[in-house]
Formats: structure tokens, sequence, C-alpha cells
């Protein structure tokens, strides 16, 4: 591939979507730097091949040497680094810009889209297209074992990738395939609502050329009718394009591939819930539309174990099981639950820690309401990311506001509190789940040590 730059700053290296961008840069023979606020094993191994990153923010990081910065929507207009460089006139893109001129260097580009489940069903996707011969390119907004990580670097024939909505990101991008899974209220300190949401995803699909293909849950159908593109629908009943039927959820999810009253394939998942149903069907619509073989895709789906953070086992306390998941949505969460209860002979016991204080605001009947389906709950302080605390909202809130759903919550102030509250209720048979976007999994570690 051909880049027009000799060094390459990165401000938030070690996020999942930018570690990816820095590796795929540095096996382009690149010079990388970055910085990030904390080590990681993830900045660990971009080290290790070769990037030159600084533990903290200081605009004495910033040289003339360097010939591009890139930065995440986490990163504020006031950090030092991103001043620093304006200052030297030093060429800025955005993280989403950035990965829009990498994907000008592939043939097709498929982007998954939508409020939830876009790890998953990239990871199933990637899974299906590691068993053809297309020689994929793979960035992943997790890790998943059979890749190594977050990124496989393959031909420039095809590249596969998450496509982020925040701030109407995912406009930098110009694939020839989209797959949208879904559209709720979500990033409402952007969004004014669902309909100013449903306009950013309207807008994202009419920049599909006329030959390019919409894979789209047939719930927001609607949405897309006027495009000129391919639509192709996905769903659990038969009014969509490719459907499930002969669901099986237990022991582990399985169903018949459906197209217009044919059946395509027999699907066997080795991941749990509805949901991935829903996901994989996305995938498996994708996938044949490639023109990739039924039984290839039914091989790849039934390789795909999950990414990590995704309904990942960790060990067992006590005889419970521990579980880490990524669900900071009312909806996930509700998926989520909704998949432990249908695996779990005890009490689920769920350690959730809110992500941003715009969306706990928001968010915050759905968030109790979801947090009702557990047996115990345990709220710890909002995770603030991005955002700095007003004093608006707390995660005692959401104790309370589950008080009109008639459940019990605790509010742990620290992780050490969090896991003394959980070795003291947590029996043999019970599933606890460590569940947020933030940094709540280091407590599944902690109750494992």
């Amino acid at each position: 591939m051909e880049y027009n730059f000799n060094h390459i700053y990165f401000i938030g290296i070690g996020g999942i979507s930018m570690s990816a961008l820095a590796e795929i840069m540095l096996e382009e023979g690149i010079r990388v730097s970055g910085s990030d606020r904390s080590s990681s094993h993830i900045i660990k191994k971009l080290q290790a091949s070769g990037a030159t990153i600084h533990i903290g923010h200081d605009s004495k990081n910033i040289g003339k040497d360097i010939d591009l910065v890139v930065y995440t929507s986490a990163i504020p207009e006031s950090n030092p680094e991103l001043l620093k460089a304006r200052e030297l006139n030093i060429k800025i893109m955005g993280r989403t810009e950035f990965l829009g001129a990498v994907m000008e260097n592939y043939n097709h580009a498929i982007c998954v889209s939508g409020t939830h489940g876009k790890t998953t069903t990239t990871g199933m996707l990637a899974s299906v297209l590691i068993e053809t011969d297309l020689a994929p390119t793979i960035f992943l907004g997790g890790e998943m074992d059979s890749m190594g990580g977050n990124l496989l670097h393959g031909s420039c024939e095809l590249l596969l990738t998450e496509a982020c909505e925040y701030k109407r990101n995912f406009l930098n991008l110009n694939p020839s395939m989209e797959i949208i899974l879904n559209i709720e209220e979500d990033h409402l300190d952007y969004y004014k609502d669902l309909k100013d949401i449903e306009s950013a995803f309207s807008e994202y699909a009419e920049k599909l050329p006329q030959n390019g293909y919409l894979i789209v849950n047939e719930a927001h159908r609607n949405l897309f009718e006027k495009l000129e593109c391919k639509v192709i629908t996905f769903g659990l009943e038969n009014n969509a394009d490719y459907y499930a039927q002969n669901i099986k959820l237990t022991p582990k999810p399985s169903y018949t591939l459906m197209k217009g009253g044919e059946s395509i394939a027999q699907i066997s998942l080795n991941v749990f819930g509805e949901h991935n149903i829903l996901n994989s069907l996305a995938a498996c619509a994708a996938a044949l539309s490639l023109g990739i073989k039924p039984e290839t895709v039914a091989a790849g789906l039934s390789d795909f174990k999950g990414t990590h953070r995704r309904y990942e086992y960790k060990g067992s306390i006590n005889g419970a099981a521990v579980i880490d998941d990524y669900a900071h949505h009312p909806s996930e969460m509700r998926a989520t639950l909704k998949t432990a209860r249908s695996y779990t002979q005890g009490k689920i016991i769920t350690v959730f820690q809110p992500h941003t204080y715009t969306r706990t605001i928001k968010l915050l009947d759905g968030f109790a309401q979801a947090l009702s389906m557990s047996d115990e709950a345990i709220l710890l302080d909002i995770y603030a990311a991005r955002e700095t605390n007003t004093g608006e909202v707390h995660s005692k809130d959401i104790v309370d506001k589950m008080k009109s759903y008639s459940k019990e919550a605790i509010y742990a102030k620290s992780f050490s509190d969090a896991c003394s509250i959980v070795k003291s209720i947590a029996k043999k048979g019970d599933t606890i789940i460590t569940m947020g976007a933030g940094n709540v999994n280091e407590i599944a570690d902690l109750l494992l040590e």
C-alpha cells in the first residue's frame, strides 16, 4: 500500500480501534508513536513491534518530525498534544477519517454498524471470511483468539471493519457493503433523539454505490426504501430475506437458515443468546451476498468462539461462574441477562458500571429495568470516559430507580467493596456478571485471584 506519511502519532493509541490502525501502519513500514493514559497489554504489544509510546499526554511528545496526528473522539480539544500539533501545523485526522483514508487502499470494504452487536457480528463474519481464499484485512473492535488480537493484515482485496455512529463518524467511510444491525437511542450527548440517530444512519446508507449492498435488520427496512443499491434484510420472521426457523437456544443455539421459504443451511453457534441468532443472520446475509458457499458460512460460524469481553467466561468462585460482558446499553444488558437466565440454576449477580454521565441520565429507567432482571445487582461509580462529572447523576440514582421495579440494589464505592459483596453472596450454581464498557472487567480478575 502507498501512504504519504513517514511518522504518525496516535493520541489514545491504546484504544482497541486505534491500536489496530497503529499496528497496520507499523506493518506497512511507517514510523509509529503515540500516547495513552496508562499502559496495557495492547500498548506492550505495540511497543514490542517498534512503536514509541508515552504514558500520559504532554506537548513535549509532539515534534516537527511527525507529519500526521490521529486522535479519537474521546480526546478533548484541550489535549496538550493536539494543541501542540495545531501550533506546529501538523496534519490532524480523527480516527474514523484516517480509517476512511486507509479504506481507499482496498478494492472492497464491509462496514458493520448499529447501536450494539458490532464487534460480535464483525467477529462472526471474520470467522467466515477466514475460511475463504479472500485473504481479508480485518479491524475488530475487540480481541479474538483466532486472529491473535484485533487485527488481521491480509490483502488489498477486502477490508472488514466496524463503523461507529458517534458524532456521525461513519460518514467518513466509503464502504461497498454496509451491515446495519439495529438503531436505538444512544450517544445522546451528541444526538438529539432517535429521529436524529435514524437520519444519521440514512445519510450513511446513502453513501453506498449503486452496485453496493445494504444488509439491514428487517425492523428498519422502511428507513432505506429509496436506496438505489441492493437492500437485503435479515430477521427472525419470514418477512425478512434471510430468516431463522427451528430455533433452539439450548444446549447451544442452532437454527435452519431460510431464504424465501427455502432451506439454505443448518447453523450451529458456540456463542449464546437469541441476540446472537440475529447477529449471525446478519453475517450469513453478508457472506452469501459475497458469493460464499452456505457450507463455508456454516463452518465459519461454528468456529466462532466469541471475542473477549462479550459474554466471556473467566472462571469460577464458590462454584459460581464468572462472566465478563461489555454491555453498556439497556438493550444489550437485557440480552445478556436473558442469556444468563437460560443457563443459570441459581442466582444472577450483576456488577454494573454505568458508562458516561449523559448515557446514564438519558437511559436511567432503561438501566434500572434491565438490572431488575438480576437477582442481585451491585452498582459501581459511573465510568466517565470522555466526560466531566457535573454532579447531575450518580449510580445511586439507578439504585433508587430500581425500587420502582421492586428490586433492591447495592452501591459499592470501590472495586474491593464490590468483590467483598460478591464473595459474601455467591454460591454454587450462581452466575456472576461484570458488566459495562469501562474497566469493570478488572473485578472479574480480582474475584479470581
